[in-house]
C-alpha cells in the first residue's frame, strides 16, 4: 500500500484500488494445489532458493502429482522510480512484510 509507481504516482491506495492479493496463501487453500511457494529476487542467496522452488515445481507437476506454483516478488526500478539498488531495498523493506516468503503447501502435506 502506498508505492508509487508510473501507474499509480501518488501512491496505491486500498479505497481506489484494492488490497494487493496473497496468489500464494489464496492459492494454496486449493484442493489440486500440491506445491505453492512464494520467493524473492532480491539477493543471492534468495535467487538460489528461488531457483530450487522453481526446479521443484516443475518437477512435482510434471509427475502429475498436481497444481504446482511459485510467486516470486521482484522488481520494477523504471516504474517505480527508483534506481536498481533501491528497488531491491524497498522489496526487502516493504514487499517480503506484506507477502512473506516461504512454502504454503508442500507436496509431502498432500500425500
Amino acid at each position: 500500500m502506498g508505492q508509487k509507481t508510473t501507474t499509480s504516482p501518488y501512491g496505491r491506495q486500498a479505497e481506489h484500488c484494492g488490497y494487493p492479493i496473497r496468489i500464494s496463501e489464496l492459492l494454496s487453500t486449493l484442493q489440486g494445489a500440491v506445491s505453492v511457494t512464494r520467493v524473492s529476487v532480491h539477493d543471492i542467496p534468495n535467487i538460489l532458493k528461488a531457483k530450487k522452488a522453481i526446479k521443484q515445481a516443475f518437477t512435482v507437476q510434471l509427475s502429475g502429482a498436481g497444481f504446482s506454483i511459485v510467486e516470486v516478488l521482484s522488481t520494477c526500478p523504471t516504474n517505480w522510480g527508483l534506481t536498481p539498488v533501491e528497488s531491491l531495498t524497498w522489496v526487502q523493506e516493504n514487499m517480503i512484510p506484506y507477502y512473506p516468503l516461504g512454502e504454503f503447501r508442500t507436496h509431502e502435506e498432500v500425500k
